[in-house]
């Protein structure tokens, strides 16, 4: 059965490496916490609120 989970993260300016490093290691976590070997897709998309706040939306689909 292929699953679907989103993460989303904040991005503030001068900061956004680090957040983008958390995020990565928020999506490994989910990974490993629920024993998923096979992973069929990982998008990321940008989003813009009135040009003050931005953030990222990751998307993973898995096979559980």
């Amino acid at each position: 059965m292929i699953k679907v989970k989103t993460f989303t993260s904040t991005l503030k300016i001068f900061h956004v490496h680090n957040e983008l490093v958390e995020l990565d290691k928020e999506v490994n976590d989910f990974l490993q916490q629920n024993n998923i070997t096979k992973v069929v897709s990982v998008s990321d998309s940008t989003t813009n609120t009135g040009g003050d706040t931005m953030g990222i939306i990751r998307v993973l689909a898995y096979e559980y």
